[in-house]
């Protein structure tokens, strides 16, 4: 298919605070300045579309090569934060993404047992600031629709034997990234000695204003975090540390009785939701490094080429989505495409480091045990009761962040 570039002039302008979701409506500086340059992006995921957009937007003519057969996507559901949404606002995405997810309040923490540790409220803190809880398949169909629209390119099922030779090749091709192993040679992830399932099942209680929270039950190593989708959904994602291991990816399956096995001491809704669990996937979780060099004259990585990161910040399509934006707004201010490319890795490379290191962080204080565990928990509760935007506050410099600002 091929699809051409809408030439919005109503896309939003952000003036106010970072973070407050305040903007002026007004015709933005989105020109064809992209026109004469075409760009070809490896992978269609949430990474390589969303670049497809953003570059398409401002003139590029784009093909997207996936190697599937078909444009979908494989998991379950995602948290897209204010920092991503600002960017896919930007793109006109807004409206179509509301219609398909769920508005994210906060986090609720509780002990294994089910009783209230803390309870983050981001609704509250930051009152125009939008959190989606979505499938990542209706994230993909969005994606794809505004794609089409776009008259992007997509080739799909078409596997690459060798990097195509073009002025400007867009690695967007994920964990096993092939544009980052000519980058960077070869690399060995160190498996964190954690295991993942992921399930969907219908909410028992859904939501019905429209918003909902993410509830994190932190137990002696393992972990679990639930939260409601559209469409009647629930999202479940259960960690635990393990000795054996599974192999990277989301294509492997598991017997849902191994799952309900593991968090059988949980309490508070948890038994509910995993007995209605009826096929579950399983991973193993392996740290990656921030690639070392993102970028040649010719060839650049975004997302999870560039900087795969534990899912204990849920921030791995966000960052993919800022990457996505800020890359095509560097090409377009900087006419000279390496120094494009080197501004856009002084913008990304320190902010993605501190996430995938939050998120490592975050691996190891979900599992504390013993004496630790407790202590963890008594100190969340204190700062809960006499100071509870503080911990909201901790993660202002993430969710604050304006990807749509060239220079944040």
């Amino acid at each position: 298919m091929n699809w051409i570039a809408p030439m919005s002039t109503n896309l939003p302008d952000p003036t106010g605070l970072p973070g407050t979701g305040v903007h002026r409506i007004e015709k933005v500086a989105l020109t064809a300045g992209l026109h004469d340059r075409s760009a070809r992006i490896i992978g269609g995921g949430i990474a390589g579309l969303t670049a497809a957009l953003a570059l398409a937007a401002r003139g590029a003519s784009v093909t997207v090569t996936e190697r599937a057969p078909e444009l979908t996507e494989i998991g379950a559901g995602l948290q897209i934060s204010p920092n991503a949404g600002r960017a896919l606002e930007a793109l006109g995405l807004g409206p179509a993404l509301d219609a398909v997810s769920i508005r994210g309040r906060g986090v609720r923490m509780w002990d294994s047992a089910g009783r209230r540790i803390a309870t983050l409220d981001f609704l509250a803190h930051r009152p125009q600031a939008r959190f989606r809880m979505i499938h990542r398949a209706r994230l993909i169909e969005v994606l794809a629709a505004a794609a089409d629209a776009a008259r992007i390119t997509l080739r799909l099922g078409h596997a690459i034997e060798a990097l195509p030779r073009e002025p400007l090749v867009i690695g967007a091709d994920g964990l096993h990234s092939r544009v980052r192993q000519v980058l960077n040679g070869t690399e060995a992830p160190f498996f964190t000695g954690q295991t993942a399932w992921r399930a969907l099942i219908t909410d028992p209680e859904p939501p019905t204003d429209g918003t909902g929270w993410a509830d994190l039950f932190l137990g002696p190593k393992r972990h679990l975090v639930s939260y409601p989708l559209a469409g009647g959904l629930r999202n479940i994602v259960a960690v635990r540390q393990r000795p054996d291991w599974q192999a990277e990816g989301w294509s492997h399956h598991d017997d849902p009785a191994h799952l309900r096995a593991a968090f059988a001491a949980f309490g508070g809704p948890v038994p509910g939701w995993l007995a209605a669990v009826r096929e579950t996937g399983i991973w193993g979780l392996f740290r990656h490094q921030v690639a070392r060099r993102w970028h040649d004259d010719s060839r650049v990585l975004i997302g999870d080429a560039a900087h795969p990161t534990l899912p204990f910040m849920a921030q791995g399509a966000s960052l993919a989505i800022e990457d996505a934006w800020q890359l095509a707004a560097c090409l377009d201010a900087l006419p000279d495409q390496p120094a494009a490319f080197e501004r856009f890795q002084s913008l990304r490379a320190d902010r993605a480091t501190a996430i995938v290191a939050l998120a490592d962080r975050n691996a190891r204080a979900y599992h504390l045990s013993g004496p630790a565990r407790l202590a963890a928990h008594a100190g969340l509760r204190a700062i809960a009761a006499v100071a509870p935007a503080r911990l909201t506050a901790r993660f202002d410099w993430i969710y604050d962040y304006d990807p749509t600002r060239l220079g944040a």
